[in-house]
């Protein structure tokens, strides 16, 4: 690229100097300067390599839209890898480098793509990788290895420098009354009325300066120069809260906005004690997007070379940063904004020739027609850009006049009639309104033909649009419909003002032109270089069946990644249309989600990473766990023994000998994890009753029931057993994964569903502390620790709950006892407030052990619920339903129930569901793993074998019934298989076992042992 510094001109400060690197390599930028315009004024050629054909890039762009000029920023733990040079704030000491070339960006090998270019066409890697060896699925993952390898821009940061990283990111969450997205001209404006009236303003600008395309440029504003009017907009702002460098990515329900703030980023030692970057939620009464609008490109043959950009960059550049983008320019219009580009181009000293799609000159404003001409640009009306000349740099320009094509895809066929001497080109296909974030809450775009972009007709309440985002493009224009914004604002929030009118839109003089092709030639014509996706991409898709804008979208990847396709979406859906046969309002465009600009995960964490993602969970009586040997493991957030291993004992031999005791004797196990929710009110029994499938209106005081509750769909949500301790008060227990659901589920029904119900619900999860006593002992455990109580089974029968008070080193420590069983042997739960929890464990554990027994963990539980047949969270998965469980018959016809509705779909009663049964296998001492798939052996070739008619849960070594044990469903239950043989399959470890198929409550069917 041949750009350089302009001897004047700019805003940049030429007395501050600022050294930076590109490669290795120093070079010096001024105070003011992005890396963008600092490469550009230093002449950098190359920067960047396309994705697919490795073909060289440059600067295209003066913002986030940029799509060329993709670098990686910083080192080690700070390396950024796919930043956009323009966006880049310039600091002294910024590192800089190449991406996806070796060995460099100015020499890359794999530019060697581009020869083999008809190979790489969309879709290639599906087309070229299936069925080179005739194996299959098989032969593709191999072949997805290296393309894997190969895919990708940039090299993120090492796990290894991430863990030495000190930055620290912080989430903050605001408040206002008005948020203003956009500085430019509207947005200060708006800003100003609404902070004259006394309202609390955040503005968020994405740049390190305020006032858009008005910084450094030559107009007059409400009768004063530019830079006037934007100092006395500055002074105005001072109630008004200004968050520079700040990107607003996604608008939100509720008109939540999600801001991104870059605090320090710009700074080459950030001070430590302040956050880097902030993520930033804000919650206003009312937004006013004043977004801008981003300049199209046209696509004609190589406008990807670096020295192709857009006309409005240029001038930017030239404006703002005093920096030429070469010394011979030609500006290819299709509106009237290319007048002013190639008349500031001209004064600062560039040879330019301006090329309007239009046959007349004077359709524009002719007053910007006649500064061009007097300034000396050469007018060339009805040319086009046909074909850039020069292999990595624009060495000339051919061009044509505009003969024939599509009015609606807005491409036209013509010939090279002439070559222009020229070392840039700028390209002005008009602009395209930023209506990203409306898009967000699900307004539709509306194309409009006469300004040739989409436009956002309607807004959510309590949001609207200002300035160019409304299409508006006259500075005059915007900074009125700014004003008139601002007073909406104060109006709606306040009534103290009279609203302003809004200005209309003018009339447009501008032509559709999206794409030249060179009659009779094949040219590389692109539309969106970052992912190298060419305008024949887009067309082969539509060939190729992909008439939805979303599948063409995936199918070439336009737009996708951190480009979102905020310059070449429009241009991509106009020729799909053209394509398809059909009009672009009728073709549609792709779904606009958030983040528009990319946000570092680290900024979307805050301080929420290492040891503060997820705080380490401990129970009371971990410090027991611990001296008695045990190793722990995760549940959720929280730590649980896994296993009490004697001298000499693995896992397998402990977890047995663990299981086997508490069935021949008794058990200790730590049940503190278990969700438990207070809930209170006179409507506490209605809302257990409307939650739970069973009925918990009737249940008396002292008594405690299980329960499983649904969720709206129909499917099995959690489940536990609630303890009624007096007739407005109960305490609901939860599964240890689902608790912080089930508490939010609660939660969310009593403030927007049943907010008539008289119900207070409160996590008190941490303020007990519980242990599960089970065993043919268990009675006597509990008689030998239980000062104050009864606990015998007439004063305590199954599901019963007492109060007790249980004798300890110190005291006596109030309990509440409930007799459950989760291992289908007689046992009791103990509750003591969590501070007793250390002590009251320490004398159960002693008379466990004065029985004959011993503390079991994690693994032994799990031994236990198997062979009883109980569920958990891993066959609760969220696809299950109750009758899949095997607790259908517990659902209450006599009352209404959440998903009560949903769970009698077909889908969910067809005969053949996946039902919970116990597999063995058929082979003495052959074991299989969780996770396995059950295949019917009598399938027939090319029918269901392979796809599975069940899986496995859960698997365990059962002392109870003996040999290994799984646990998992089977097509149509026990009632169609049990007895049968199942293929078992692990195809991950290259095995499969013959199992048969069980019920799954075989141990103690009837229940005398927990109701011993």
């Amino acid at each position: 690229m041949s750009g350089y510094r302009l001897r004047e001109g700019g805003i940049v400060d030429r007395t501050r100097p600022i050294s930076f690197t590109w490669d290795g390599t120093t070079f010096t930028g001024l105070a003011g300067d992005t890396l963008g315009s600092a490469m550009l004024a230093n002449g950098l050629g190359p920067v960047a390599r396309g994705f697919k054909y490795h073909r060289p890039r440059g600067v295209m762009t003066a913002g986030p839209e940029e799509t060329g000029a993709l670098v990686t920023i910083g080192r080690g733990a700070r390396r950024e890898p796919n930043a956009k040079a323009p966006a880049v704030e310039l600091f002294e000491g910024l590192e800089a480098f190449g991406q996806n070339a070796w060995p460099s960006v100015r020499f890359d090998l794999g530019r060697v793509n581009d020869l083999m270019g008809r190979f790489f066409s969309a879709g290639f890697y599906y087309k070229t990788f299936f069925g080179i060896t005739g194996r299959g699925t098989w032969e593709w993952m191999q072949f997805e290895k290296l393309i894997r390898r190969a895919a990708g821009m940039g090299r993120a940061a090492d796990p290894s420098d991430m863990a030495a990283a000190h930055d620290a990111y912080d989430v903050v969450h605001d408040f206002c009354d008005l948020l203003i997205v956009g500085a430019g001209p509207a947005g200060l404006a708006a800003a100003a009325e609404a902070s004259a009236a006394g309202l609390d303003v955040m503005l968020v600008e994405q740049d390190f300066a305020l006032g858009g395309r008005l910084i450094g440029a030559d107009e007059t504003v409400e009768g004063l120069p530019s830079a006037d009017w934007l100092a006395a907009q500055e002074t105005g702002l001072s109630g008004v809260r200004v968050l520079r460098r700040s990107t607003a990515f996604g608008l939100y329900d509720t008109n939540v906005v999600g801001v991104y703030e870059r605090i320090a980023e710009h700074e080459a030692t950030p001070d430590p004690a302040i956050p880097v970057a902030a993520m930033r939620i804000v919650r206003p009464q009312r937004v006013i997007l004043a977004t801008g609008a981003i300049e199209r490109p046209i696509a004609f043959g190589n406008n990807d070379r670096p020295g192709v950009m857009l006309a409005g960059a240029m001038e930017r550049y030239a404006a703002r940063w005093g920096v030429g983008p070469g010394s011979r320019a030609v500006i290819a219009t299709t509106n009237d904004s290319g007048y002013g580009t190639a008349t500031l181009l001209v004064r600062a000293g560039v040879e330019t020739t301006l090329l309007d799609a239009r046959d007349n000159p004077g359709a524009p404003d002719p007053s910007a027609a006649d500064d061009a001409t007097a300034a000396g640009v050469e007018i060339l009306p009805g040319y086009v850009p046909v074909e850039v000349g020069g292999r990595d740099l624009v060495a000339g320009l051919a061009i044509g006049r505009v003969r024939h094509g599509s009015a609606e895809a807005g491409a036209v066929s013509t010939s090279c009639e002439r070559v222009l001497a020229a070392d840039c080109v700028g390209t002005s296909g008009g602009w395209s309104p930023v209506i990203h974030l409306v898009a967000h809450r699900g307004v539709k775009p509306v194309w409009d033909a006469a300004e040739g972009c989409f436009l956002a007709e309607q807004t959510p309440e309590g949001v609207s649009l200002a300035g160019s985002a409304r299409a508006l493009w006259s500075t005059e224009a915007a900074v009125a419909d700014g004003r008139a914004a601002g007073v909406e604002a104060v109006v709606a929030l306040t009534g103290k003002r009279r609203r302003k009118a809004r200005p209309s839109r003018a009339a447009s003089t501008a032509v559709a032109l999206h794409e030249v092709r060179r009659a009779g030639v094949k040219t590389k014509s692109f539309l969106d270089p970052q992912h190298d996706v060419t305008t024949e991409d887009v067309r082969q898709a539509a060939r190729e069946g992909y008439r939805s804008v979303e599948h063409m979208k995936r199918y070439t990847t336009l737009g996708m990644a951190t480009d979102q396709g905020k310059t070449g979406n429009v241009a991509g859906l106009a020729l799909l249309a053209e394509a398809l046969g059909q009009s672009i309002p009728a073709t549609g465009i792709t779904t606009f989600r958030p983040p528009y600009t990319p946000v570092p995960i680290a900024a979307i964490a805050g301080r929420a990473r290492g040891a503060h993602w997820q705080p380490v969970r401990r129970t009371p009586m971990h410090a027991a766990h611990e001296a008695a040997g045990a190793p722990f493991m995760d549940a959720g957030a929280w730590k649980r023994a896994w296993y009490y291993p004697r001298p000499g004992e693995d896992i397998d031999a402990a977890y047995r000998r663990e299981a086997a005791t508490v069935r021949e004797r008794c058990g200790i196990v730590d049940v503190s994890t278990l969700g438990k929710i207070d809930i209170q009110g006179p409507d506490a029994a209605e809302l257990l009753n409307r939650v739970y499938v069973n009925g918990f209106a009737k249940l008396p005081v002292m008594k405690c029931r299980y329960g499983v509750m649904l969720r709206d769909d129909g499917i099995v949500l959690d489940d536990g057993v609630s303890w009624r301790l007096a007739e407005d008060r109960f305490l609901m227990t939860c599964t240890t994964a689902q608790a912080g659901h089930v508490m939010v589920w609660l939660e969310n029904l009593l403030a927007w569903r049943w907010q008539d119900l008289r119900v207070h619900v409160a996590s008190v999860t941490d303020q007990w502390a519980g242990a599960a006593v089970a065993g043919p002992r268990a009675r006597a455990v509990l008689e030998r620790v239980v000062a104050e109580g009864d606990v015998s089974g007439e004063a305590l029968p199954f599901m019963g709950i007492a109060r007790a008070m249980i004798a300890v080193d110190g005291g006596l420590v109030p309990a509440l006892i409930a007799r459950i069983s989760f291992s289908g042997e007689l046992a009791f739960e103990v509750y003591v407030p969590a501070g007793w929890g250390a002590a009251t464990w320490t004398v159960l554990a002693q008379a466990v052990e004065a029985e004959g027994g011993a503390p079991y963990g994690m693994e032994a539980l799990g031994t236990l619920r198997i062979e009883k047949g109980h569920v958990t969270a891993s066959e609760l998965d969220g696809r299950t339903t109750l009758e899949d469980a095997g607790l259908g018959k517990m659902a209450s016809s006599k009352k209404p129930f959440i998903g009560a509705s949903l769970r009698q779909r077909p889908g969910l009663t067809e005969e053949g569901r996946p039902q919970l049964v116990h597999v063995v296998p058929v082979e003495e001492g052959v074991q299989f793993s969780g996770g396995a798939v059950l295949l019917d052996p009598e399938a027939p070739p090319g029918g269901r074998e392979g796809h599975g008619v069940g899986w496995i849960t859960g698997v365990t070594a059962s002392p109870a019934l003996g040999g290994w044990l799984g646990i998992g469903f089977v097509e149509g239950g026990a009632s169609a298989w049990e007895g049968r043989e199942v293929t078992v399959a692990e195809p991950v470890r290259g095995r499969a076992c013959r199992g048969r198929v069980l019920s799954a409550h075989r141990f103690d069917p009837n229940g005398a042992r927990m109701h011993a």
